[in-house]
């Protein structure tokens, strides 16, 4: 016989309106104070650039962020996805320079679009997938 898998699935809804279960889930307590600002990101390897403009909590942007890498994963070949499955998924998340930011989300790479549920304005775009085979 077929093997047969259980998928739940929840809409999103504010945060006030979450499943006590689901609620225990969300990452929490995560403003994280770095004494050190990251080193620049490699631009031989793949990079989401967050939205400067948005103040994002942390656990607000790793959720972005796994967005951004599943949309630059949708956006390559099989060949691109195994080349970079093969070199361990190298992956920078920076905040981009305000000045860059503009040219990023109209540039043609994959951009996150937030539905606003949360934390920030609906539409607002949060990252911008920076893949090397993506810059066309």
């Amino acid at each position: 016989g077929g093997k047969t898998a259980e998928v739940r699935v929840f809409p999103p809804v504010p945060l006030d309106g979450w499943p006590k279960d689901l609620a225990r889930l969300q990452v929490s307590g995560t403003d994280l104070d770095d004494p050190e600002p990251p080193a620049g990101a490699d631009p031989a390897a793949p990079v989401l650039w967050m939205n400067p403009d948005l103040d994002m909590s942390a656990g607000k942007a790793m959720a972005q962020a796994g967005h951004g890498a599943q949309l630059a994963w949708w956006e390559l070949s099989d060949g691109e996805r195994a080349a970079w499955r093969d070199a361990g998924f190298p992956l920078s998340v920076r905040t981009a320079d305000p000045s860059r930011w503009s040219g990023l989300t109209t540039g043609g790479l994959p951009v996150v679009r937030d539905a606003g549920f949360t934390e920030i304005a609906p539409g607002s775009c949060t990252v911008v997938a920076d893949h090397p085979a993506l810059r066309r």
